[in-house]
């Protein structure tokens, strides 16, 4: 029966990802590097909030994982969309490449779509 009640709350659970697009517009990163940003913070945020009932639920069944990965248009949207967060409780992970300081993606902690599809909204898909 849990892990009935597992798929439940794991067919309900989404990732959003939010990557800067202008490291590959205008700072001419590589495709491959801005990836590797994602799968970072991804990583990190797993991490830090490997306790959380709705992560350990994510995690559960890792072949139905869902994530939606979204485009930032710059730094200025990235750091406002952390700062909303953080006035809200949502947990995330906003990854800063080092030793260049740069912000690059912002990951939420696994939660109920309806609890936080709000506050990303305003980001297109990632091209």
């Amino acid at each position: 029966m849990g892990s009935f009640k597992a798929m439940i709350i794991m067919s309900q659970l989404i990732q959003y990802v939010v990557v800067r697009q202008d490291l590959i517009k205008t700072m001419s990163w590589s495709v491959g590097a801005v990836i590797a940003q994602a799968c970072h913070a991804c990583s990190a945020v797993t991490h830090l909030f490997h306790d959380d009932i709705h992560t350990r639920a994510y995690l559960a069944d890792l072949d139905n994982m869902h994530k939606v990965v979204l485009q930032a248009p710059d730094e200025s949207s990235l750091t406002d969309l952390k700062k909303s967060l953080d006035e809200n409780d949502i947990k995330h992970k906003l990854w800063i490449e080092q030793p260049e300081n740069i912000p690059t993606c912002l990951v939420v902690k696994p939660y109920p779509k309806e609890e936080i599809q709000i506050y990303f909204k305003k980001f297109k898909l990632f091209k």
